[in-house]
Parts: C-alpha cells; sequence; structure tokens
C-alpha cells in the first residue's frame, strides 16, 4: 500500500497507541475526589504541561475537544457575546468548511462576512489593515491551507491585529502542528486535531488565551476547563500529548526528508503536459496540489486505488465540485475542477513516491492524459 493522504488523517503511531493503552490501567474519573480520580487528573495535567510546553503557553489556555472542527465551532460561535462591540469578521478563501459552516450561521443572525485579498495563495496584509473597522471583532485565518499547502505569516498578522485590543484573532493550525514550527505569541486562539499528527481520531485542542474569556459551545459540568464541558478522555488526552513529543522530537530533519520528497514528485510530475502545479513556493512541502487536465479527480483517485495508491482529491472534508482553495489560488476554474492532493508526512519513503509515480503514468496513460 502507498499512502499519501496524511492530510486527511494519519494513522495512529504505535508509541503513541502504547501511551493510550498504559492510560486505561487509569480507571478513575479525573473529577473524582478519590484516590483513583485523583491519580487520574494528576495524569491528565502532567500530559497537559506537556503540550502547553511545546505549544509555548500556559496549561490554563488548552481546551480539549472533540477535533478542530468543534474548537472552530466553539471560537466562532462564541462570537455572537461579543456582537455588542461589533458583527463584522473577516476570514479568507483558504479555509476549512469547519469554519465556513458557523460563519455562514452567523451571518444568518446579521453578521458581516468580508474575504481579505490574496498575493499567490497569501494575505495581503496591507488590505487586511485597511479592512479592519470598528466593527470588526474577529479575524480567523488557517496557518496552513489543507488543500494547497500555503502557510499564512500568522505571526505578522498577529503583530499587526495585537494594534487593536478589541479584535480576536483565531488561527486553524491543524495542517500546521507536528509538521512547522510556529509562534502563537500574538495569537489569540488556535484549534487542532491529534489524528494530523499520528494521534487518535476524537480528540482536539483549542488554545484560547488565558485573558479571552467566552462562552462555551458545550455546557454541563466540570472538566478540565469551564470551557467545554464532559468527562475528560484521559487515554485520549495522554496519547495526544505523547504524538505531539513525538512530532517535534526531529522536526528539522523530518522537515528537510519532506522536502526532498516534494521536489521530487514535483520534478517527475512537471513532464506531463497535462498536469499543472497549483502549490507553490509559499507552500509547506508536506501538501502537493496539482490539476490533471481532462481527468476527473474521481476518475484519477480511484483509477490509483486500484493500484493500491491512496491520495485526495480536494480536502477530505470539502463539498462542491470544484475546490474553493485551487480557484482562490490559481484564478482558473477548470483547474479547480481538476485538482488532487498529495500530502506526505515523516513517514513516506522514497519507495511510497516511485510507486505513486509509477501508477499515476499508468493511471495518466490509461485515462487518456497527453504525453
Amino acid at each position: 500500500m502507498t499512502y499519501l493522504d496524511y492530510s486527511a488523517t494519519t494513522p495512529v503511531d504505535e508509541e503513541v497507541l502504547d501511551s493510550f493503552i498504559k492510560a486505561t490501567k487509569y480507571i478513575g474519573n479525573p473529577n473524582s475526589l478519590h484516590k483513583l480520580g485523583v491519580q487520574a487528573k494528576h495524569l491528565i495535567d502532567a500530559s497537559t504541561n506537556q503540550i502547553a510546553s511545546i505549544l509555548k503557553v500556559k496549561p490554563t489556555e488548552i481546551i480539549y475537544t472533540s477535533g478542530a472542527s468543534e474548537s472552530n465551532n466553539t471560537i466562532i460561535k462564541a462570537m455572537e457575546q461579543f456582537q455588542n462591540r461589533g458583527k463584522h469578521i473577516i476570514t479568507t478563501a483558504l479555509e476549512h468548511s469547519s469554519i465556513y459552516s458557523p460563519l455562514k450561521q452567523l451571518e444568518k443572525k446579521g453578521f458581516k462576512i468580508d474575504y481579505v485579498p490574496l498575493e499567490k495563495g497569501i494575505v495581503k496584509i496591507d488590505e487586511l489593515k485597511k479592512m479592519l473597522t470598528d466593527d470588526t471583532i474577529l479575524v480567523t485565518i488557517s496557518m496552513v491551507s489543507s488543500e494547497t499547502g500555503i502557510r499564512q505569516p500568522i505571526e505578522e498578522i498577529g503583530k499587526l491585529l495585537k494594534q487593536y485590543p478589541k479584535i480576536i484573532f483565531h488561527s486553524d493550525i491543524t495542517q500546521a502542528v507536528g509538521k512547522i514550527p510556529f509562534d502563537l505569541t500574538d495569537v489569540d486562539a488556535a484549534s487542532f486535531s491529534a489524528h494530523k499528527f499520528f494521534g487518535f481520531k476524537g480528540i482536539g485542542v483549542l488554545y484560547k488565551k488565558e485573558n479571552l474569556i467566552i462562552e462555551p459551545l458545550i455546557a454541563g459540568g466540570k472538566s478540565t476547563t469551564a470551557f467545554r464541558s464532559g468527562t475528560p478522555p484521559l487515554e485520549l488526552i495522554v496519547s495526544t500529548a505523547k504524538a505531539l513529543r513525538l512530532s517535534y522530537q526531529n522536526i528539522t530533519a523530518d522537515i528537510e526528508k519532506v522536502k526532498k520528497l516534494n521536489q521530487s514528485l514535483k520534478e517527475k510530475l512537471n513532464q506531463y503536459p497535462n498536469v499543472s502545479i497549483n502549490s507553490n513556493e509559499n507552500s509547506i512541502p508536506h501538501i502537493l496540489n496539482l490539476s490533471v487536465k481532462g481527468i476527473k479527480p474521481e476518475t484519477l483517485l480511484h483509477s490509483l486505488e486500484e493500484k493500491d495508491v491512496y491520495i485526495s482529491t480536494m480536502s477530505a472534508c470539502s463539498t462542491g465540485n470544484a475546490s474553493k482553495s485551487v480557484f482562490a489560488l490559481t484564478n482558473d476554474e477548470d483547474k479547480a475542477k481538476t485538482s488532487i492532493r498529495i500530502s506526505i508526512s515523516k513517514k513516506t519513503t522514497p519507495n511510497d513516491i516511485e510507486n505513486f509515480l509509477k501508477s499515476f503514468d499508468e493511471s495518466y496513460k490509461q485515462l487518456g492524459g497527453k504525453l
């Protein structure tokens, strides 16, 4: 099997699975006052401290959720409580559907949503500054596009928005965590999921600055924080801390490895007349988006699947038959309708790349691709 869909989800690392299994021995509810509960709570606290240390934030700023989608919904829907300050929100055309859907819900309630202009996929910061008004309460911009890999200058945007204390700056950092270094100093809130860096599905994090008080999306009882109720999933929390620690253990070497694999892919794929590489110099090397003219993405995907090779069309959570992200980047509807995503990781091997290229060549010819 050749798996090149790591941006959709990653397999659970064996060491992470081992941490999960060991944590199952702590059977107490972390919110119980007896000895078993206290032991479980201590283990969660240790994991939270580790996650906070890696992200360089405070442990009290970590909120556990079911995943990035819940985290995104939590922070966006919390804007209803701030509407006395304003009802203007700014985002981009490169966001995940779990950003757009709650924004549309707010739009129906009278909020105004604007999209900042992009240049080669990158937010034009001067234009963003011009868009800020006294009514602006939220700017939400993903750190890395899940479809094209475009990496936004979140740190620079954060410095700008720091000059506007009323504005909350949120970033979906799901495709950045465990892949690249970043700085959350000037970010007010950030979302991510563990299953993107070899952790389990069903666990995510909402980082929220200590002084930002929001209404919880899920209310009803004590947890690790007042901002999200529910019995803390000890095993998932412990394994997430382990996955995060492992993902940054050799981050510099891992990035260099992925860069070489990405370059190898681009060199070979650029030789096909009908192939256009959509990801550009602003994309992280883990994501390579391309369009194959004249071949439906689903047809190509299933042809590769028959060869035991797995990629993605658009984002796994996207809707519709054309990629909004690719259109925003290329302004080409045909490319947006024929785009596929190859996503690689530190666990991808040169053999995986070789197998993909061989299978792609066969499928491209079988499906009538121009030579």
